[in-house]
């Protein structure tokens, strides 16, 4: 009860809060509503009707806590094809037909929430998902950029209206079409507010987002003409937004009539996947943005999702969709909680009882500026730029998906971004039998160290967007306030999209207080020499030349700062003088394959390194990497070995060897096994300094070979959080070492000595 209580409060403290987020976020998701329905050809209001449904249900029944919902960038083009299409030209006939597959979406959106199958976005390759965003945005360009222009008569598909776009331009230049020279000067003055609005530095001006403010430009000049001008309003009411008088009593009635048609399934697919894509891409980004660090429940979102488009298909709304630019103002206006998204809802209805004749002096043009901005963002040269930088073969995903969609349609498109990048991964690992005979094996294995409860995971085999969901599925279980090791060092292949997303949960991780460290990575060849790109143990990556520290992991990377800030030496390569290491017991009987990331003083008595090393022989060898440190002493003392009490006592009790008991401290005895030739020496050089030492720190397995020390704690690679302990642990140790007099100790044991 006292928690309902605290909850109840803690709602209430923060509805003002929630309630400016929701008008600001009101101020953009009105024009953009308008805009984005004018754009798929279907009435103004539809757009803001899927705003008001979207806000009032998933604030409801979702599973996220700052998204804000409406009509989303994405569906446009499926939109437009669908009203275009449908109805062989009819426009609203088409636009019936259209509510009707937007009813039908959102129940196979309810389905796969329900079925919790929000999972299946992990199986699309990230430069597929850009090119087909980019895609979309070129086609929202090529539309509406006429628009912006007066010219809404314009008709044809994305590349017509593309090479179409000088001629929209020319026409404002001839005298029979001054009529529409005004109207596409507002077009061209609210493009320049959307470029220039966030240059402008200015606290107050900000308050209002930029498209209220095209919006409100637009309206003023309407009344500049209607009560300070005698001249008549220039711009012709067909380049105005049209909106019903009786908005709310006066529903279209969706057309099922198609409903077995094949032209009609596909739009209704499209609708799913392009939906599903753009809501989960975007409740995953706004969860990194939630200051409380908040994960939504995704199949609860999708559900809630289904549910209002439901709705808003029956009362004439667009399909209703996650949106991230309306989600970032709820966060960076204060919003907390799913109120802010109710809250936008509420004062949409407002704008619209009350404002509804200056929402009618709104130009098109105006509008269609405001997205032909989302559409150069959508497909901005900058993100081409991004792509080439991870890798040439990205690229090639990125625009066989653009040109695919562009010449086709968006489920075409993403399918051939999906055949083009599996084909790119048989070429590049020059192998289909590798990925088929892997593909459903599995490849993950989690387990919680007992003594330090970090959660270590290996991946084998590959790990690509076929396979991903396997490590998600394990990656969701482990809290996030945890330390997690993620290994690929029995990996062969990883690509890109699983790097980017395990970016996410290292995020993730950060804030909530655990950490998230990825190793095994810089043992593979790279694709480019961007810290993301596709990494393969096969020849053809070994074949490509990259500089020694261009394209260093994130873990070599904190290696480097590490041995920056000692003011050591980092060496990521590898090296193989490993004689020294032979000499340890632990090495006796295996085979050393190479030391790397060796961070070392200017002395080299210090260093920490990755080595990779194999046991057995034949079918039964294995490879194993682990992080060691060796240190080198001043004296020459004792030659020992320190471990655990548990399984290796029983090996070494079993090999003849006997637990050496240091007298006056039991408790180190029980907990510690120590062994050596010479027993007495050893007993001797632990003295209660160093014994107290090794009680009162986190256990380590330590070897001495007389002249070195061998410190390392388990057989796996070791985090930065975990090597910066070992460093810290291995210099106060060798301080404790060289502390002890141990040759004056052994002058004054005459038994010892003889």
């Amino acid at each position: 009860m006292k928690k309902t209580n605290n909850a109840t409060s803690e709602f209430l403290s923060q509805l003002p809060k929630n309630i400016f987020s929701g008008f600001v976020v009101s101020l953009i998701a009105l024009p953009l509503g308008l805009g984005l329905a004018l754009a798929s050809e279907a009435p103004p209001i539809s757009g803001v009707i899927a705003s008001v449904v979207g806000g009032i249900i998933v604030s409801i029944f979702g599973g996220s806590k700052v998204t804000i919902t409406g009509p989303g960038n994405g569906l446009v083009v499926v939109l437009l094809g669908a009203i275009t299409t449908l109805a062989n030209g009819d426009l609203y006939q088409g636009y019936i037909f259209t509510l009707a597959a937007i009813i039908c979406s959102g129940a196979l959106m309810i389905i796969i929430g329900q079925l919790r199958l929000g999972i299946l976005s992990d199986f699309f390759p990230s430069s597929a998902i850009q090119g087909m965003l980019a895609a979309i945005g070129i086609s929202i360009f090529a539309k509406q950029f006429h628009v912006m222009l007066a010219n809404t008569s314009i008709k044809g598909d994305t590349i017509s209206l593309l090479t179409d776009i000088p001629h929209s331009i020319s026409l404002l230049f001839k005298p029979e079409y001054s009529a529409i020279a005004i109207a596409a000067l507002v077009g061209v003055l609210s493009l320049l507010i959307m470029f220039f609005y966030g240059k402008i530095r200015n606290k107050y001006f900000q308050l209002v987002p930029a498209p209220m403010w095209i919006v409100l430009i637009a309206v003023g000049l309407s009344y500049y003409y209607e009560f300070f001008s005698s001249a008549p309003y220039p711009i012709d009411d067909s380049l105005l937004v049209q909106i019903p008088n009786d908005v709310f009593s006066n529903f279209p009635t969706p057309d099922f009539s198609l409903i077995l048609d094949f032209k009609f399934i596909g739009v209704v697919i499209a609708i799913t996947l392009i939906s599903s894509i753009e809501s989960l891409l975007s409740i995953k980004a706004v969860d990194k943005l939630d200051p409380l660090k908040r994960r939504s429940n995704i199949n609860k979102d999708l559900t809630a999702l289904g549910i209002a488009s439901i709705v808003s298909g029956f009362i004439g709304g667009l399909n209703v969709v996650t949106v991230i630019a309306r989600s970032s103002v709820n966060v960076n206006n204060g919003g907390t909680n799913r109120s802010s998204n109710f809250f936008h809802s509420v004062f949409l209805i407002l704008f619209v009882v009350l404002f509804q004749d200056q929402l009618k002096r709104i130009p098109l043009t105006a509008l269609a500026a405001i997205l032909v901005y989302t559409g150069y963002k959508l497909a901005a040269p900058r993100n081409l730029k991004i792509v080439a930088k991870i890798g040439k073969e990205q690229l090639i995903i990125f625009f066989a998906t653009i040109i695919a969609t562009i010449t086709t349609n968006l489920i075409t498109g993403i399918l051939i971004g999906i055949l083009t990048t599996i084909i790119i991964h048989f070429i590049l690992n020059k192998s289909v039998l590798f990925f088929i005979r892997n593909l459903f094996k599995p490849n993950v294995l989690m387990f919680k160290e007992g003594f330090n409860d970090t959660y270590f995971v290996s991946v084998k085999s590959f790990s690509s967007f076929l396979n991903y969901s396997r490590l998600k599925r394990k990656l969701d279980t482990i809290p996030e306030n945890q330390d997690t090791i993620i290994d690929f060092s029995l990996c062969d292949f990883v690509d890109y999209t699983v790097q980017e997303s395990l970016l996410g949960y290292q995020e993730t991780f950060k804030r909530k207080g655990g950490s998230f460290e990825i190793t095994g990575l810089d043992i593979h060849g790279t694709s480019s020499e961007h810290p993301l790109a596709i990494r393969s143990l096969i020849p053809f990556s070994k074949k490509i030349k990259i500089g020694a520290k261009s394209n260093l992991t994130k873990r070599q990377k904190d290696l480097q700062n590490i041995a920056n800030d000692f003011s050591w030496q980092y060496a990521p390569k590898k090296g193989h003088d490993v004689s020294g290491l032979h000499d340890f017991v632990f090495f006796k009987t295996k085979k050393i394959n190479y030391l790397n990331n060796s961070i070392y003083d200017s002395k080299s008595i210090f260093r920490i390194s990755d080595t990779e090393f194999s046991e057995g022989e034949f079918i039964a060898r294995t490879l194993v990497r682990t992080t060691i440190m060796t240190i080198k002493l001043k004296t020459e003392v004792p030659k020992f070995t320190l471990d655990k009490e548990g399984l290796l006592e029983f090996i070494y009790k079993f090999s003849g060897f006997k637990d050496i008991l240091i007298s006056g401290h039991p408790d180190f005895s029980k907990r510690f096994f120590l062994l050596g030739e010479k027993p007495k020496k050893i007993k001797l050089f632990f003295t209660d300094e160093l014994v107290l030492f090794l009680e009162s720190n986190p256990y380590y397995h330590i070897e001495c070979n007389g002249n070195s020390l061998l410190v390392m704690r388990k057989e796996r690679l070791a985090s930065i959080k975990e090597i910066k302990a070992l460093l810290d642990y291995g210099t106060r140790l060798e301080k404790v070492i060289t502390s002890i007099q141990y040759d004056e100790l052994l002058l004054k044991s005459p038994k010892i000595k003889s």
